[in-house]
């Protein structure tokens, strides 16, 4: 006797092997710890430039271009971005996971030492650099009115 032809005989005994099993996952759903926005610290560094009076297509080529490339060299970059506008730059770095964040920090802070011999002679103030967490924004701004 097959399990199929098991089945067909008898259907009260496999509704009631189907209820178990459900009730079983049923149960068992609610007992697995499930967060909404689970706790999850991204390493992810901040990198800002200033340029007074310089236009955004200049920040982009002549201090975006050059920060970008010496930040490139390190290792563990899952992504990198930039945005630039009116005398300001600023670069986002996204680092592995299993990167720790302080070392990052150095690597970061040596690549702009490196970079920063680079950079146009009217940038007094040399690029600055803050960890930040994402999971610390929020997801959904609400403006009522």
């Amino acid at each position: 006797m097959t399990l199929s032809e098991l089945c067909i005989r008898r259907p009260v005994m496999t509704t009631l092997i189907t209820a178990t099993i459900i009730a079983f996952g049923i149960f068992g759903f609610r007992l697995l710890p499930v967060s909404a926005l689970p706790k999850v610290d991204f390493p992810t560094i901040a990198v800002t430039a200033t340029l007074p009076g310089a236009s955004a297509d200049t920040m982009a080529a002549s201090v975006a271009g050059v920060i970008e490339r010496q930040l490139s060299t390190i290792a563990g970059i899952s992504s990198m971005s930039s945005s630039s506008s009116q005398g300001t730059t600023q670069i986002i770095i996204q680092f592995d996971l299993n990167r720790s964040i302080d070392a990052a920090a150095l690597d970061v802070q040596t690549a702009l030492t490196i970079a920063q011999r680079r950079l146009p002679i009217e940038m007094t103030i040399p690029p600055s650099f803050r960890k930040v967490n994402p999971g610390d924004f929020p997801v959904l701004f609400v403006a009522l009115g």
